[in-house]
């Protein structure tokens, strides 16, 4: 802790400096550098000065004997410590190189027509509510609806302090079983969709991407009908031919805009295939075993005949489905960093 304080008090002081907006991109990227070491320093600081308030009331109330207001203030303390060493804790997870960066969440409808294009649109309300609930912002930057109903994918820029770190856990395959709103013969039906989170990364990272390895593609943005209907071909789509990665934005009104943002996603999707691929020629390397979160089943969500959802990598399990449905993921994220950790 002590060099992160070093480096906080180092970037505090050129913030200090009277010239130090005079590079705006430069100095954005100390802002953040400052909010990521108060992230995980803040913290820390709350629970040694509560421990060492601890200690002086505990003082006092041996001193006073068994009528010490001083026993009192210590007990609410002491109940206060357990939840700020739980963050403490969680913080400490939290530590992976792109996990403080913003992140783009993806939902991919499985195979199952309007079933599992519905499953779609309810994970993404589950995920919103859940952004909502850790005071994250979100932007659609991409979502195509499915035939009859629902959505078919979607994507969503995800911006907060930690957004990658927290959600790189809801990476995988998430499966329900319900009865069909949509068969009249109400029968039950299991629906698949897909989850991926890469990090946003910044201009520090180079990923080089030529001309020649791109196809553009424009098409009309889907929406809203009537008066907000996008009458132009502003919606971008983006093919690196050399992977196969496709990325597609249509969030702005203005074409330049949507290139912008898609090529932004682009980089970040190659740099994250980049980084699976190192991570998969060390596990090679020592004979680790590598998790394939992108094509393996993670979660389960039964809502007929009984309700439960269970996580099938950590084993948490709850019967309270319209909780977790309404966003309520934190005690599923928090088992996975820390058996990730373990």
């Amino acid at each position: 802790m002590a060099g992160k304080s070093e480096r906080l008090v180092d970037l505090e002081a050129q913030m200090a400096r009277p010239d130090f907006w005079d590079h705006r991109e430069k100095a954005q990227q100390t802002v953040d550098q400052v909010r990521s070491l108060r992230n995980v320093l803040d913290p820390f600081r709350r629970v040694t000065a509560m421990m060492d308030d601890l200690a002086v009331l505990m003082e006092f109330a041996e001193a006073e004997g068994e009528s010490s207001d001083s026993l009192g203030e210590a007990g609410l303390l002491w109940e206060r410590l357990g939840p700020a060493l739980d963050t403490l804790e969680m913080s400490s997870f939290l530590s992976g190189k792109m996990d403080a960066n913003s992140a783009y969440l993806s939902i991919n409808a499985g195979a199952g027509g309007t079933e599992s294009c519905d499953w779609c649109s309810m994970l993404m309300r589950m995920y919103t509510h859940w952004i909502d609930r850790r005071g994250f912002t979100y932007e659609i930057v991409d979502m195509q609806p499915g035939d009859e109903a629902g959505t078919r994918n979607v994507t969503l820029n995800v911006q907060g302090e930690f957004a990658y770190g927290y959600l790189k856990a809801e990476k995988g395959v998430h499966r329900l079983v319900r009865i069909s709103p949509f068969d009249a013969n109400k029968r039950r039906h299991t629906s698949f969709a897909a989850v991926d989170v890469i990090p946003e990364i910044d201009d520090t990272i180079t990923i080089e991407i030529r001309d020649e390895d791109l196809r553009v593609d424009t098409y009309r943005s889907s929406g809203a009908g009537g008066q907000y209907v996008n009458r132009t071909d502003s919606a971008v789509r983006l093919t690196h031919l050399p992977t196969g990665v496709v990325v597609s934005c249509q969030s702005e009104r203005s074409q330049h805009k949507n290139r912008s943002a898609a090529m932004k996603m682009l980089r970040a999707r190659l740099y994250a295939l980049e980084e699976e691929k190192r991570r998969q020629e060390h596990a090679a390397q020592f004979g680790a075993k590598s998790e394939n979160a992108w094509g393996s089943q993670i979660r389960s969500y039964v809502l007929q005949p009984y309700q439960m959802v269970k996580d099938l990598r950590t084993e948490v399990e709850t019967s309270n489905v319209n909780a977790v449905l309404d966003g309520d993921l934190d005690a599923f994220i928090e088992a996975y960093l820390r058996q990730k950790r373990d």
